[in-house]
């Protein structure tokens, strides 16, 4: 059994697109191409793009990903490690769900908040080990400097800035607005400049930023919030942006 790249597409929740830019990176070639140029994909593709998914959705980016995938020969030994994942995640959101859970009883009844309750599950420190395993020692610490470098100040304006910029892309996404809209595309430019600070920005990590947005209601609730379906327009904005100005 074999789907087209639209239905996949559709199915995954990104585009066809992007799904080319998979297969030109040579992350996920597809099972056969038609004779009127359309590219199909088997079970074993989809395995493969699910993999590709949730490695996305943690952030890795796309060579990382290709390295990650050509060291597993074994596909079940690849699904049991996604399985464990997804299960850590799901722990992950859980401790935060209670924290936020105690921290509105405990307000509602003037009842004094403990700061191990109120944090559970925010401390981004207990992923450095598996930052630095995945990306190296560098990718955790430089970040980690970068954030730890600014000011009271400086953090807020980071955040406003972040604020300010899902807003407008929400008021161009409700204005009907295309992707690839000039208005847009200046709104994907602010997007990138306000990622550089922390990171080195070039395609495949903002193509896998979009991705992640959509794909991880975390990152995507900062836009949705202000206009249901608008994370999937940020990841499209975001993904004709990084084709036409960023390298790898």
């Amino acid at each position: 059994m074999e789907w087209s790249i639209q239905d996949i597409a559709r199915r995954a929740g990104t585009t066809s697109r992007t799904l080319r830019h998979y297969g030109e990176l040579g992350l996920l070639a597809p099972s056969r191409v038609g004779g009127n140029g359309y590219r199909y994909y088997g079970q074993e593709e989809l395995v493969r793009l699910q993999r590709i998914l949730l490695l996305r959705r943690l952030g890795l980016s796309l060579p990382a990903i290709a390295e990650v995938l050509a060291g597993e020969q074994e596909t079940a030994e690849a699904l049991r490690t996604h399985l464990e994942l997804l299960e850590q995640e799901r722990e992950r959101i859980g401790r935060q769900i209670a924290a936020v859970r105690t921290t509105l009883e405990k307000t509602t009844r003037g009842e004094r908040l403990m700061p191990e309750e109120v944090l559970d599950g925010f401390d981004h420190t207990r992923y450095e080990q598996e930052v630095t395993e995945r990306w190296g020692r560098e990718a955790y610490t430089s970040g980690d400097r970068w954030w730890r470098s600014l000011t009271d100040e400086e953090k807020r304006g980071f955040k406003e800035r972040q604020e300010a910029i899902a807003a407008d892309f929400a008021a161009a996404f409700t204005a009907g607005r295309a992707p690839d809209d000039d208005e847009v595309q200046d709104i994907a430019r602010r997007h990138c400049d306000w990622l550089s600070g922390p990171v080195r920005v070039t395609r495949s990590y903002v193509i896998g930023l979009g991705e992640l947005y959509v794909g991880d209601p975390r990152f995507g609730v900062h836009y949705d919030r202000h206009a249901e379906g608008a994370a999937a327009f940020v990841r499209d904005a975001l993904t004709v942006y990084a084709e036409r100005r960023l390298d790898d």
